[in-house]
């Protein structure tokens, strides 16, 4: 018997890194799953043929989360799919930006629609469709204590991820619904190394008291932690799955 057996949850940005620790993760402990991809549709069909293949319930949808329509699209089909909704962990997210003197108001609005405006209004959805008793998980970042150049947009659209969620939790106490944040430090995915040199990356590892980068798995054991039955008396909390770093 799973931990999570009979639970239903909706991940987003779960077909690689982070996400896709976390659809595994919670697969493996028995819940049902549906989550969400944006354009990889290979790397979704991959999860998807692992988690079924070792005998959990998974189903991957395409969802564009940078505008509020395909935020709604994806919590009504994720509903529909599993009959309801039960847990709800928000990992989509893009790492982009500049120095503040040359960051462009293209970058500026996808980061805050992809990041901060989707959290809010997929919070929103969870708000309204979420069974009483049921969890949330929001993804944030280190980078929101740690301040680095360049990351300027990047840090504001997940500080605001941090407010709505901890906002929400107090919202959503009286029905029993539990909301934390997660925040990962330097995390072995794609993302990270595509958005840094080789140099910073191992320089990353350095910082950390335990010598080495996060990998997915590290958060998400934290996170099945939080939605699982241990964790029900943890809301409103931003933990800092970092290694060390923060």
């Amino acid at each position: 018997m799973g931990v999570l057996d009979g639970r239903r949850a909706l991940v987003t940005g779960g077909s690689r890194g982070i996400g896709r620790a976390v659809v595994e993760r919670l697969a493996w402990d028995g819940a049902a799953v549906v989550f969400s991809f944006r354009g990889n549709a290979s790397a979704a069909a991959e999860v998807e043929r692992v988690v079924v293949g070792a005998g959990g319930s998974v189903h991957s949808r395409q969802a564009e989360l940078g505008d509020v329509t395909g935020v709604r699209a994806l919590f009504s089909e994720a509903e529909r799919v599993l009959g309801g909704l039960d847990i709800v962990v928000l990992s989509a997210g893009v790492a982009d930006g500049d120095l503040i003197a040359q960051e462009t108001e293209e970058v500026y609005d996808r980061v805050m629609a992809v990041n901060a405006k989707s959290t809010f209004f997929a919070l929103q959805e969870s708000a309204r469709r979420l069974s009483d008793g049921g969890r949330i998980v929001t993804l944030s970042s280190v980078n929101t204590v740690l301040a680095e150049p360049g990351a300027a947009v990047y840090s504001a659209s997940k500080a605001a991820i941090e407010q709505f969620s901890i906002i929400a939790s107090k919202e959503l106490g009286p029905r029993g619904i539990a909301v934390n944040v997660v925040s990962p430090g330097a995390t072995d995915t794609d993302m990270l190394r595509e958005e840094n040199s080789a140099a910073d990356v191992a320089a990353m590892a350095a910082m950390s008291p335990l010598g080495r980068l996060g990998e997915p798995a590290d958060v998400a054991d934290v996170i099945a932690f939080l939605v699982g039955p241990d964790g029900g008396w943890m809301t409103g909390q931003n933990l800092r799955a970092s290694g060390g770093l923060a």
